[in-house]
């Protein structure tokens, strides 16, 4: 047991500043989710989820989401969100984070893709919040694809995010309940020099960046 906490915790070491590294760069955060894109929507779970896309008001891609713990668990990561417009092209990313703390007997490292599908304007809404707790808004509805859908496909198709994940390591899943999914204006700056909010970007779409058209077209290529 001694050596199993040692390992991890040395692997939690090694692990930890190069996922801040790598929420430190706009442009890496934006290919990293333009990568991440494509690996979900590989294998049956994601042909269900190109299916939901193409009806999506907004997408969330989070290309890192690490997660390590002994007894106190902690996860974190960068975020891109992405909103459709009226004519079905896609906005340029605004960025967010996300992070969470969780007590429990827990041991392992974890570093998981996540990518929330926003069905509704109520769910895009709420995720504009420049600090929105998933799971706390009883008026909102989540399920989660993957091994079948989490209640099921009624409450999919009435749910507000859909949300799909891959993770490696050794936990055996990751829940996204309790997790603060907070705008980042510091990085939005950095990447379009003059942004002034992430509905600025997403939704009135006053923001453009040439490095996101990668990812545009990756979401045009599975969502329409």
């Amino acid at each position: 047991m001694k050596r199993l906490f040692l390992a991890a915790t040395m692997l939690a070491a090694t692990l930890t500043p190069l996922a801040a590294a790598r929420a430190d760069s706009p442009q890496h955060l934006v290919d990293s989710s333009t990568l991440a894109l494509e690996s979900l929507m590989e294998g049956p779970p994601g042909h269900q989820a190109q299916d939901f896309l193409r009806k999506a008001r907004a997408v969330v891609i989070c290309p890192d989401i690490f997660r390590a713990g002994f007894m106190i668990g902690g996860e974190g990561g960068g975020c891109v969100m992405v909103a459709r417009a009226a004519g079905g092209s896609w906005s340029a990313p605004a960025f967010y984070s996300m992070g969470s703390g969780s007590f429990g007997l827990q041991i392992g490292v974890q570093s998981a893709k996540v990518l929330m599908l926003v069905m509704t304007e109520g769910g895009l809404n709420a995720l504009l919040n420049s600090q929105f707790k998933i799971g706390a808004d009883a008026g909102l509805t989540i399920a989660t694809l993957g091994a079948g859908v989490n209640g099921s496909m009624s409450t999919a198709l009435n749910a507000d995010i859909l949300t799909l994940s891959k993770t490696e390591g050794l936990y055996g899943g990751i829940s996204l309940a309790g997790s603060v999914f907070s705008n980042d204006s510091g990085m939005e700056q950095s990447y379009y020099g003059n942004a002034d909010d992430a509905r600025d970007i997403v939704i009135n779409m006053k923001a453009s960046n040439p490095g996101a058209n990668p990812l545009r077209a990756m979401l045009t290529k599975f969502g329409g």
